[in-house]
């Protein structure tokens, strides 16, 4: 079997220093076999009780492509997946991480993927 490998990176860490949260990976690379299951993770701080997690994914000299958001906290019940992720993604959050998982990896799985917090209003 080939090999997949999946890049984990995670921006919007800068700007979120400034208003009061975090967010960081814990592993910034992994990787699987196609076939394999898969789940990356990101840590998050916030003191924001509504709080959106959001996942994409980048290829090189691309746009970031949207995966999916899940609530958390209060919103823990919230969530949406684009049309090409809801067979093989998916993800959950507590109140300071979320995972998300990736079942039968493909080689068009490896790219970077970007994890975001949004404090909803």
């Amino acid at each position: 079997m080939e090999k997949c490998l999946i890049l984990s990176i995670w921006i919007f860490n800068h700007l979120g220093a400034a208003l009061g949260y975090s967010v960081q990976s814990t592993e910034p690379e992994v990787s699987g076999s196609q076939g394999d299951s898969l789940s990356l993770s990101c840590s998050y701080d916030t003191s924001s009780s509504n709080v959106y997690l959001y996942w994409y994914r980048q290829y090189p000299h691309q746009a970031p492509q949207y995966i999916l958001w899940r609530g958390a906290k209060n919103y823990r019940d919230l969530g949406d997946t684009a049309g090409f992720a809801q067979e093989r993604f998916s993800s959950q959050a507590n109140d300071s991480a979320t995972v998300l998982s990736i079942r039968a990896l493909e080689l068009a799985d490896t790219a970077v993927y970007l994890c975001a917090l949004q404090r909803a209003q």
